[in-house]
């Protein structure tokens, strides 16, 4: 097996068993590590930071320390910079908002990394699975037809990873999976801003136990 497919199977093999990826993107480093406890204390093990986020690099390190038994990875990866300062603090996969062939093939060939490369029109998605990405994240997927469109994607290109943000809420999480979604990616609907502002954890861990339950991931 050539490492690209290693590093696809092991990856398919995490969003199977976890289904969701908590996308953190927060203002200062404090707030960026008590959502991602939150999260972790809620029973999610994907996490992702924004590599848009307020000192990203800090923050991934933190994490990979203070939550060994997560997996903190590094989103909004636009070019060949960001890519390689998420990978040198420690970041375990790695998310774009776009298709960039040179990004997947650093990633996943020199590194062993997963990237997941952003796509929206079949062609996009299609071309990106076969550039090496190890899935690939449909954005923004309410835009587009939500659930209906994913369920459409999934029957030509059932072999394709697909893991759909923009749009993806608790109440309808499970259905992107029914829909053929191998794990969905949320955000805003686990860190309401009223909650954020309150500093109010305890109750963003229990909206993330609500979303684990929904999908059976106790």
């Amino acid at each position: 097996m050539d490492r690209t497919k290693q590093v696809s199977g092991c990856w398919q093999q995490l969003l199977k068993q976890h289904r969701a990826i908590a996308i953190i993107r927060s203002p200062n480093l404090s707030q960026g590590l008590a959502m991602a406890k939150a999260v972790a204390a809620g029973g999610m093990s994907l996490i992702e930071i924004a590599w848009n986020s307020r000192e990203p690099e800090i923050l991934i390190d933190r994490l990979r320390s203070e939550l060994p038994d997560c997996q903190i990875g590094a989103g909004t990866i636009l070019d060949r910079e960001d890519l390689e300062g998420a990978i040198s603090h420690g970041a375990q996969f790695l998310f774009s908002p776009h298709l960039n062939f040179e990004l997947i093939q650093i990633a996943v060939k020199s590194y062993q990394i997963p990237f997941v490369a952003g796509a929206l029109s079949p062609t996009e998605i299609v071309t990106a699975w076969q550039a090496g990405a190890s899935g690939v994240k449909v954005f923004p997927v309410a835009a587009v037809g939500g659930i209906n469109y994913i369920k459409q994607l999934h029957q030509p290109l059932d072999r394709i990873p697909l893991i759909p943000t923009g749009g993806v809420t608790i109440d309808n999480a499970r259905e992107y999976i029914q829909a053929g979604a191998i794990a969905v990616g949320i955000s805003t609907q686990l860190f309401p801003p009223q909650l954020l502002a309150e500093e109010n954890w305890p109750e963003i861990a229990a909206r993330v136990r609500i979303l684990m339950h929904s999908l059976n991931i106790q």
